[in-house]
């Protein structure tokens, strides 16, 4: 073989990469549109797009929260941030950490869930910004929560108090909590159901992740019993069901805490503290199944930039992320969401800021 011949080999492979590159980019190609700051100036923790809506005015609503406020915004068509809500604890000391939305089945009206450093988890009335519920049976610090994909009652709340508790929040009951002898060690900071809501997995401190499932017969009787609890006529409090045991656990992907853990189809995506995104399977995990939606992996920094990679490509390592960033933000970024259609991206920040791009036409 001449020397030419692998120069030759080596262009073709470069002009092919450049080639997909550009094509990758351009699925990920966002523009800033604007950004607002939060009165209170304090760091904003959560930020989430609603998904459940009827129309396509709906479609761009999202929430913050931070502090002892939570707010609704709207992203309009001119790319502007429309406030169209707003709600204020009364306890001037909480510090709201993450929210969740979901809606009343018989009324079908939106309700926000949130929670924090009291660990009270707060239901909202989106339209009216009334506090209609109220769970204080965590008693620590919440960092998370999540509703059930299916079932738009059923929530899950994880914090410093080491558990996961499940909830229905129809009948006001707290439905299991998973922890104790084989649970986290430490504060659990991250929690996802997959997108049959069989499973739920988890991640803290004690650097594990844990992988809890709902398909016990035992358990799937004590969520029916849930529904047909009445908390104002029962004489006997909701019997809770305890789970020692996780169905899958490891501490060998990260070498530090997991602040973040996702599914993806059956794989999993988890980012630590140590700048590092592991996309895995659990070993009793062998079926394939990945989601037949659109997916893009967006993480931000301690400076201010998000980057972001599409999960869909063959080959994920090929290409470097791409990088959004504003000469304006420099604070660090504590939440991405994408609205459903992925033409509009959010992300809130350390200062009190929250920021808006829209994907280019």
């Amino acid at each position: 073989m001449s020397p030419e011949e692998p120069d030759k080999k080596r262009k073709r492979i470069d002009k092919n990469r450049a080639k997909h590159g550009r094509k990758y980019a351009s699925r990920l190609a966002y523009k800033y549109s604007c950004h607002s700051k939060e009165e209170h100036g304090k760091p904003l923790f959560g930020v989430q797009f609603n998904y459940f809506y009827n129309n396509s005015d709906d479609s761009k609503i999202f929430a913050s929260v931070g502090a002892n406020k939570v707010s609704i915004y709207q992203c309009t068509d001119d790319g502007k941030l429309k406030l169209l809500q707003a709600y204020t604890d009364p306890d001037t000391e909480e510090d709201f950490y993450t929210c969740a939305w979901s809606y009343l089945q018989h009324t079908s009206e939106l309700v926000l869930a949130t929670a924090g450093a009291r660990g009270v988890i707060r239901i909202i009335n989106a339209a009216t910004t009334d506090c209609i519920k109220c769970y204080p049976g965590q008693g620590n610090a919440i960092n998370e929560l999540k509703f059930h994909p299916l079932d738009p009652n059923i929530l899950a709340s994880v914090g410093k108090d080491h558990l996961v508790h499940l909830w229905n929040i129809k009948n006001d009951t707290c439905i299991a909590i998973f922890g104790g002898i084989d649970g986290h060690r430490d504060e659990v900071l991250s929690v996802d159901f997959d997108i049959l809501g069989s499973k739920i997995i988890s991640s803290g401190m004690d650097h594990s992740i844990k992988m809890w499932s709902l398909e016990s017969a035992m358990l799937e009787e004590t969520i029916k019993k849930s529904y047909e609890y009445n908390p104002t006529t029962a004489e006997k409090s909701f019997k809770i069901l305890h789970v020692d045991g996780p169905q899958f656990s490891t501490r060998d992907i990260h070498r530090n805490y997991i602040d973040c853990v996702r599914w993806f189809g059956n794989l999993i995506l988890s980012k630590s503290c140590e700048n590092s995104i592991v996309c895995w399977q659990p070993t009793c995990l062998t079926e394939k199944l990945n989601p037949d939606i659109k997916k893009t992996l967006a993480v931000g920094n301690q400076v201010g930039k998000v980057f972001l990679w599409d999960v869909e490509s063959e080959n994920l390592s090929q290409y470097r992320a791409v990088v959004l960033s504003h000469p304006k933000c420099s604070a660090a970024i504590r939440q991405i969401s994408i609205s459903r259609d992925g033409t509009c991206l959010v992300y809130a920040c350390d200062d009190g800021t929250v920021w808006r791009w829209d994907k280019k036409q």
